[in-house]
């Protein structure tokens, strides 16, 4: 079966014990018709980049799943007719990813915030230089002198 990759997103005044019901009932779905969910990760209450149908916030929810096509095109027929349901979309992926997603990542394993922070040492307020490089300074220094 191949494998799909789905997020949703539900309103914001529901609560977090009705998301989970939710999430358990399209969890029930996709293995109800012999589908595994590989990984199932609620993101939390957080803020949207545009108003969804009088929503500024909303709850986001991912699956990792490898279900058939017909179970995927069910599941989100029954989050479109959800009224709880602002927004989904599902990815057909090529495999099923091992590590934590980029949201429960925590920002030292994923980071810094801009690119200038990435692939960078640690660099403290101390700039030990090796001794070669202290000899070669001199010696160039004193040739300048001269």
């Amino acid at each position: 079966m191949p494998y799909y990759e789905n997020v949703f997103i539900a309103r914001q005044d529901i609560s977090s014990t009705q998301v989970e019901a939710i999430t358990d009932a399209m969890a029930e779905l996709i293995t109800a018709d012999g589908g595994t969910i590989a990984r199932r990760e609620y993101w939390g209450l957080k803020s949207l980049a545009y108003r969804m149908k009088k929503n500024k916030k909303g709850h986001f929810v991912l699956f990792n799943m490898d279900a058939s096509i017909d179970t995927v095109r069910e599941m989100e027929r029954q989050m479109g007719l959800h009224e709880d349901v602002l927004r989904f979309l599902t990815l057909r992926t090529d495999d099923l990813p091992e590590d934590a997603s980029v949201m429960t990542a925590s920002r030292s394993e994923r980071g810094g915030r801009y690119s200038r922070d990435r692939g960078r040492p640690e660099q403290s307020d101390d700039k030990k230089v090796p001794e070669g490089e202290k000899k070669a300074e001199k010696s160039e220094a004193a040739g300048d002198e001269s």
